[in-house]
């Protein structure tokens, strides 16, 4: 049985490795991609505002195998963050339980709204988002982390 747990400072150099060396591997994202992934850890770490902020890392035995990540964007608007299933994990369902606590966590925590950022690669987070009612809102052709990509904000109504 899967289980979320709070997200913890030990988690964070589970998290960047995974992050780099599946998008490394799955997107061809460069080093660059990592850092990011430590910045915007550090600060959660440093502005996390309990009730407001929250993360989840999911765990199948003594296994990290996913995470999600619920931050302030501005009062009314929650941010959808740090999303990872390890490919054993993808198709069972866990993707869709992860986003099932991030929403009710952003309502009771009084958002109004929450928002992502993807790439348009990610053709199943799409679909999962999809189904959930988030809509895609704007869709940009860049270069990023070594590769030209399509970068995409999704939102909904919460």
């Amino acid at each position: 049985m899967v289980t979320l747990r709070p997200f913890t400072p030990d988690d964070t150099d589970w998290l960047v490795d995974r992050h780099g060396a599946l998008y490394a591997e799955e997107e061809g994202f460069d080093e660059t991609f990592p850092l990011l992934v430590r910045e915007i850890l550090g600060d959660f770490l440093a502005q996390q505002v309990p009730g407001r902020d929250q993360g989840w890392i999911a765990w199948d035995g003594d296994a990290r195998v996913g995470s999600i990540f619920v931050v302030e964007e501005d009062t009314q608007t929650a941010k959808l963050r740090l999303v990872l299933l390890e490919p054993a994990a993808r198709g069972t369902g866990l993707a869709q339980r992860m986003l099932e606590t991030a929403l009710d966590f952003a309502r009771a925590a009084g958002y109004r709204r929450i928002r992502l950022w993807t790439h348009e690669s990610h053709v199943a987070a799409g679909r999962l988002y999809a189904r959930n009612q988030f809509r895609l809102i704007e869709s940009e052709a860049k270069r990023s982390f070594g590769q030209d990509v399509v970068a995409q904000i999704w939102e909904r109504d919460l």
